[in-house]
């Protein structure tokens, strides 16, 4: 769904009410319509159950479905799922990550500073265990890839210690894929 339709999902421009008339503008809002400005007071439970851990979905811009395939497939080893001329389903961990080709010029990246490294934002990955962290780390040096921020330990002896290294994809995607020794820690505080 795109953002003009889930702009229009729920609401009924130039609707008319039940008796065939139009609605009266100056009476109380319409609340058979979703309204995203405000939460319900009532339910204040996740989206889902953590512990089932959903996959999720991402889709993401490339100018070359080739190069994407080189990369996603070749040097990440990603799965390949379903394709056309214009898209392919890549599994990353049981998750779907698409590679949609959408060629021409994108908008500048923010950077955030994190623990003396700029981060672009925003970047997707997986969190591994070390030794799939490291010996992803070997692949890429192995195809030469340049690295935006190495392989490091970030956040040395601290809460939320972690592996992390950053890098582009050939369209310029920047991914991020990081480490604990101590799982527990993902959402430390």
């Amino acid at each position: 769904m795109s953002l003009d339709e889930a702009t229009v999902v729920g609401s009924t421009p130039n609707a008319t009410g039940p008796d065939g008339t139009a609605p009266d503008t100056d009476s109380a809002p319409d609340t058979t319509a979703p309204h995203l400005d405000s939460a319900p007071d009532t339910d204040s439970a996740p989206i889902t159950d953590p512990t089932v851990r959903p996959p999720f979905h991402l889709a993401v811009p490339v100018d070359d479905l080739a190069q994407a395939a080189a990369f996603y497939g070749g040097i990440l080893g990603l799965p390949r799922g379903r394709s056309s001329d214009h898209w392919i389903d890549w599994n990353l961990g049981g998750h779907q990550v698409v590679t949609h080709l959408a060629p021409g010029p994108r908008a500048d990246r923010a950077h955030n500073p994190v623990d003396g490294h700029d981060v672009p934002v925003p970047h997707f990955g997986l969190v591994l265990p070390v030794e799939d962290f490291q010996r992803l780390a070997a692949r890429l040096r192995a195809a030469g890839t340049t690295f935006v921020i190495e392989p490091y330990v970030r956040f040395a002896g601290e809460v939320g210690e972690q592996w992390t290294m950053f890098f582009f994809d050939p369209a310029g995607n920047p991914l991020e894929f990081k480490a604990f020794a101590d799982l527990s820690q993902l959402f430390a505080y």
